[in-house]
């Protein structure tokens, strides 16, 4: 039987030891830092129909349908004027039992989690060294515990401690000039959207989601991105990014870009600074990442989530059948959906006033488009 460590109880982390559940020839350990994996309500996370037919193995496709929803359309809209500009049917990529999903991420982790024997996660265990030899992997953790596996997984993401130790300390992730804020807020404070809809509203450096929660409808997910440039006091410490007196001046700088209902009505507000990976590595024999660790994209395609799930699928099969394509095959997907991220950030933070007429002009066209949405979206969401 064949010892895997993975490192990292997130979405990819969890998926994979479903995956390797099911497979006799494996066993499975999971290394969290903390001591427990976070479940409060939390916020909302999108799911393409590429990684609802992969969670469809393990039972995704009896998940409870009040504690998620499944978008037809995504709706843009213009920040300044508040006018639709057009709608692109997303529920053409759904069959019956694949559709695209959006839920709260805790129900998500939720529901990984509990399919899982509880013996299989150890929390409090922060790596501290990797070694390898003779295809033996050494992994030594913050309890001064040692224990050797035949395969090492990654997953602990974008400021991943296991990618640090394995690259010597010369890989690590950049500021994307940009903070998200994530908050709730309730239907009612949403005057007249369309509920069946994800709602995607575009401005000037900035641009914000809305969307469902859950099947009921009651709360929707909000999710500003805002370009933003750090102070040498903000780049030192991340703490300040949830403070009081911070998300004030991020609400300040959003009073003419959202609307004061929608200000006034959002709870539990947090800011996060945007890091996304600038390099790829790719590590020695029988030591993998996946997840954000692999790669993290700017959050303008709504991939992270999709795109740890695909990853995780891809790696469980390039180890059961002794393949050694894995990296390379995945390299090509996040270069494609990293390049189409950021296009789409740079598309809708416009500011120039005649970009954006004509930006108008060809969503209206594109999201109409067959041969564009195939390629565009098409690749994507069908694996």
């Amino acid at each position: 039987m064949k010892k895997i460590a993975i490192i990292g109880a997130g979405i990819s982390g969890l998926f994979l030891a479903n995956l390797f559940k099911k497979n006799s020839n494996y066993e499975v350990t999971i290394y969290e830092k903390n001591n427990s994996i976070e479940l409060d309500e939390g916020y909302g996370i999108q799911l393409s129909t590429n990684s609802i037919k992969l969670l469809n193995e393990i039972g995704f496709d009896t998940f409870n349908q009040n504690e998620r929803f499944n978008p037809e359309k995504i709706d843009f809209y213009e920040i300044k004027n508040g006018k639709k500009i057009c709608n692109l049917n997303i529920s053409k990529f759904n069959s019956e039992k694949c559709k695209y999903t959006t839920l709260r991420r805790s129900k998500l982790i939720g529901f990984l989690k509990d399919k899982l024997e509880e013996n299989i996660i150890k929390y409090n265990h922060s790596i501290t060294k990797i070694e390898s030899d003779n295809n033996k992997i050494s992994l030594t953790f913050n309890t001064s515990e040692s224990v050797n596996f035949d395969r090492l997984i990654i997953s602990d993401g974008v400021f991943s401690k296991g990618k640090s130790l394995i690259s010597n300390n010369k890989i690590s992730p950049s500021y994307n000039n940009s903070i998200a804020i994530r908050g709730n807020i309730s239907r009612e404070s949403l005057g007249n959207l369309n509920e069946k809809n994800i709602s995607l509203f575009l401005g000037a450096n900035f641009h914000y989601v809305l969307y469902p929660l859950s099947g009921d409808k009651d709360y929707f997910n909000f999710i500003g991105v805002l370009e933003h440039k750090l102070t040498a006091n903000e780049h030192d410490n991340y703490e300040l990014f949830n403070e009081e007196p911070f998300i004030q001046i991020i609400k300040d700088k959003l009073q003419n870009k959202v609307s004061a209902k929608i200000l006034d009505n959002l709870n539990k507000i947090k800011c996060f600074p945007i890091f996304v990976s600038k390099d790829l590595f790719k590590p020695r024999n029988n030591i993998f990442l996946v997840g954000d660790a692999f790669f993290a994209f700017p959050p303008s395609f709504a991939q992270g989530a999709s795109q740890s799930i695909e990853g995780a699928s891809e790696l469980f099969n390039n180890i059961i059948n002794n393949q050694n394509n894995f990296y390379n095959n995945r390299v090509k997907k996040v270069k494609m959906i990293n390049n189409r991220s950021k296009l789409n950030q740079f598309i809708f933070h416009l500011s120039n006033p005649i970009l954006i007429f004509f930006r108008n002009i060809i969503l209206k066209i594109l999201v109409k488009n067959k041969n564009f949405l195939e390629n565009y979206l098409g690749k994507i969401y069908k694996n």
